[in-house]
C-alpha cells in the first residue's frame, strides 16, 4: 500500500486508482473516511459544484483542509482498509453504526488439557476463540450442549504431565457427578480428552456433520464389545445433537456457509439483519441500526453494514446474500436470490429488519410520550402558560463562608443538557450569605443571556424556600425580566414548593412524577455544586500549603501544580525536574521546606 497526502485543490491529480481517501480539518482532526474504485472521480465529485451534493455534505467539504489517499489492489481491499480506519477513529461524518457492546466469545485455551469458557476479552496469545455471539444467551445454549455431550473440565488447574505425576490434586465434585473424567489424577488419556474436544470445534464452527459421524462410530464400536450401556450413552448423546440441530435448521441442509444481510431504510436512519447461514442452520443473527451522516444511498449503507458485521463475526462465508442489487465487488461472491430456498432467507432476514425497525419506532415513541408526558404534568401542576421544555436550577455552596461557589443545570425536554450547565465563582459576598449569592448568580446568568440574545428558560428552580427566591426575584426585577419567565423554589425538608408573593408554598403528590422531575433537577443543581466546591477547596489547600513557603507566591504555585497535579508528586520529583518549571533557588528552597515539614509530621 501506496500513502500520499493532497491539497483540497490538487483532487484532479489524484490517481485514478481503487484506495482509500481521508479528509482532516484545519485542526488536523479526521473528519471523514471513504473507499472508492477510482479516487480521482470519487473525490473530485465533492468538489464539483455542479454535482448536486446535499448540505450535509457541503458543511463537510468547507471543512477539508487535507486529503490524505492510501492506494490498495481492489475495491474489497480499500473496503476492508475503510472499516479498519472508521472502526479506529469514528470520525464525525462517516456512518454510525449504533452497536457498541461487547460481543461474547468462547476460548479454547493452549495448555494441557485445553479448558472451554466464555470470555469478551480477545487476547489472542490465550488460545482459540469461537464467535463472537450475537448474545449471551446464544453462546450459553452452546457451551451447554457441548458440556453434555463432552466431559470438558471447568477447573483452572496446571494439568501438565509433571503436575499429574506427582499426584499434586484430588478429584472433585465434578468427577463425582459425571462432568469429568478426572484428568488431574491421571484418570483420562490427554488424547482421549483432545479427540472429544476435535468433536467440540466442528460444533462450535456450526458443522455438526462431523461430531454425528464420531458418535456414530464409537456407538458402533461399543456395540461391537457389548459394551451396551456405554453404547446406550453415546446414542442419547448423538439424539441431543440431532435435536439441538433440528431447532436450528431453517433451510434446506445443503446450503453449506452463507451469509445474509438485507436492509430497509427511512429518511434518517437504516436497519439491518445480518444472518450466518452453515449446513442449513442459523448461527448468527443480528439487527443493527444505522445513522444516516452524508445523504448515503441505501446500497453504501447496505454495503458499510455487510463489511462491519463479517469483520465482527469473523465471516469465511463463500457467498452473500443480500435484498438489494449492488455493483459487483471483486473477492464477495454477492447475489439476490429470485426464487428457491435462498429467496426464503432473504424474506426471512427482511422479516427482522422489519420488526427490528418497528421495535425501534415503537421505544422512540414511548420515550418521546413519557417525556412529553411528564413536562405537560408539570405544566398542569404548577399552572403553567406554556410547556417547560427549558428549566434552570440554581444552587449555592460554601462551609462556613469558604470557597462560595454556584452552579446552574439546565433540563430540555425533560432531561439534563450537560453542555448548558454553569459553575459561578460568587464574587460581591463575603461571608455566608445564601440570599446575596443567590442574587449574584441569578443577575449573572440571565444578564449573560440578554447580552447574547438568547432564549430565556421555561420555569427558573431556586433551591431554598421564601428568602432565595426573593433575593432570585429581586435579580430579575432589576434586569427588567420578573414576569416574563416563571420562578418557583423548592425546599428541601418537605418538598414544599413556592411561588413569589404567596404566603403558602404548594405540596405535591409524592408520588407524582412532575414532583420527582423537580426533585431530579434540584438534586442535580446540588451535586454540580458541592462537586465544584471541593474542586476550589481542594485547589485553594494546596496552593496555601505551597505559598506558606518563603519566596513561593500564588503564580508560582500554580506553575508546580499544573506540572506536577499534587504537593506529593511534586516531594517525589527531581530537583532538576523542580527547577526547569521554576528556577534552581526556588527548587532547592521549595524542597528544603517541604522534607522539613514531612519530618515534622
Amino acid at each position: 500500500m501506496l500513502s500520499s497526502s493532497f491539497l483540497p485543490e490538487d483532487h484532479l491529480s489524484l490517481p485514478d486508482q481503487p484506495g482509500v481517501y481521508k479528509y482532516y480539518n484545519s485542526e488536523q482532526e479526521l473528519i471523514y473516511v471513504g473507499k472508492a474504485k477510482s479516487l480521482k472521480k470519487r473525490v473530485s465529485s465533492y468538489f464539483n459544484k455542479n454535482s448536486g451534493i446535499n448540505l450535509k455534505t457541503r458543511r463537510m467539504v468547507k471543512e477539508i483542509a487535507k486529503i490524505e489517499i492510501t492506494l490498495v489492489n481492489s475495491e474489497l481491499d480499500a473496503l476492508l482498509l475503510e472499516n479498519n480506519l472508521i472502526k479506529k477513529a469514528q470520525p464525525k461524518y462517516n456512518i454510525l453504526l449504533r452497536d457498541d457492546k461487547t460481543y461474547p466469545y468462547l476460548v479454547l485455551t493452549k495448555e494441557s488439557f485445553p479448558r472451554l469458557f466464555p470470555t469478551r476479552k480477545y487476547i489472542p496469545k490465550r488460545g482459540t476463540y469461537f464467535g463472537p455471539f450475537a448474545s449471551v444467551k446464544a453462546m450459553n445454549t452452546v457451551l451447554d450442549l457441548l458440556r453434555e455431550l463432552f466431559t470438558i473440565r471447568t477447573c483452572s488447574l496446571d494439568l501438565s504431565y509433571l503436575k499429574i505425576k506427582e499426584e499434586k490434586y484430588k478429584v472433585c465434585l465434578e468427577y463425582h457427578i459425571g462432568n469429568c473424567q478426572g484428568p488431574c489424577v491421571g484418570k483420562q488419556l490427554e488424547a482421549d480428552y483432545l479427540a472429544d474436544l476435535e468433536q467440540a470445534k466442528h460444533i462450535l464452527k456450526g458443522n455438526l456433520s462431523p461430531a454425528k459421524t464420531y458418535f456414530k462410530q464409537r456407538m458402533e464400536i461399543l456395540a461391537e464389545k457389548l459394551a451396551f450401556e456405554q453404547a446406550h450413552q453415546v446414542k442419547t448423546k448423538l439424539e441431543l445433537l440431532e435435536k439441538y440441530q433440528a431447532k436450528s435448521l431453517i433451510t434446506n441442509p445443503s446450503i453449506a456457509n452463507l451469509d445474509v444481510c438485507t436492509l430497509v431504510a427511512d429518511e434518517k436512519t437504516a436497519y439491518v439483519n445480518y444472518m450466518r447461514v452453515k449446513n442449513g442452520a442459523m448461527i448468527t443473527s443480528k439487527n443493527v441500526e444505522l445513522k444516516k451522516r452524508l445523504d448515503e444511498s441505501e446500497q453504501e449503507l447496505l454495503v458499510t453494514a455487510l463489511i462491519r458485521l463479517q469483520d465482527q463475526f469473523q465471516s469465511d462465508a463463500e457467498e452473500i446474500l443480500v435484498n438489494l442489487e449492488l455493483e459487483p465487488i471483486k473477492g464477495l461472491n454477492l447475489s439476490v436470490p429470485k426464487i428457491g430456498d435462498k429467496k426464503k432467507l432473504i424474506e426471512l432476514s427482511l422479516k427482522n429488519a422489519l420488526y427490528y425497525k418497528k421495535e425501534k419506532a415503537l421505544l422512540l415513541g414511548l420515550n418521546q410520550d413519557k417525556k412529553d408526558r411528564v413536562i405537560r404534568q408539570l405544566q398542569q401542576d404548577l399552572s403553567l402558560q406554556e410547556i417547560p421544555d427549558h428549566i434552570e436550577c440554581f444552587d449555592n455552596s460554601n462551609i462556613q463562608g469558604t470557597n462560595p461557589v454556584a452552579s446552574m443545570v439546565c433540563f430540555k425536554q425533560g432531561k439534563p443538557a450537560v453542555k448548558e450547565y454553569r459553575h459561578y465563582h460568587v464574587k460581591t459576598v463575603e461571608g455566608p450569605n445564601d440570599f446575596a449569592s443567590m442574587k449574584e448568580i441569578v443577575g449573572r446568568r440571565y444578564k449573560r443571556l440578554l447580552e447574547e440574545a438568547l432564549p430565556l428558560p421555561k420555569l427558573v428552580v431556586i433551591d431554598g424556600g421564601k428568602g432565595q427566591l426573593s433575593s432570585a426575584v429581586e435579580a430579575l426585577q432589576e434586569l427588567g425580566i420578573y414576569g416574563k419567565m416563571p420562578i418557583i423554589g423548592i425546599a428541601k425538608r418537605l418538598e414544599e414548593i413556592y411561588f413569589p408573593g404567596d404566603q403558602y408554598p404548594i405540596h405535591l403528590d409524592k408520588k407524582s412524577e412532575s414532583l420527582m422531575l423537580l426533585q431530579r433537577i434540584r438534586d442535580e443543581a446540588h451535586r454540580f455544586a458541592i462537586t465544584f466546591h471541593r474542586q476550589v477547596r481542594s485547589k485553594k489547600a494546596l496552593n496555601s500549603q505551597l505559598t506558606d513557603i518563603e519566596g513561593i507566591g500564588a503564580l508560582t504555585a500554580q506553575k508546580l501544580l499544573k506540572e506536577f497535579k499534587s504537593v506529593k508528586k511534586i516531594q517525589m520529583a527531581s530537583e532538576e525536574d523542580i527547577a526547569a518549571v521554576i528556577g534552581a533557588a526556588k527548587a532547592k528552597a521549595l524542597l528544603a521546606e517541604l522534607a522539613k515539614n514531612k519530618a515534622s509530621n
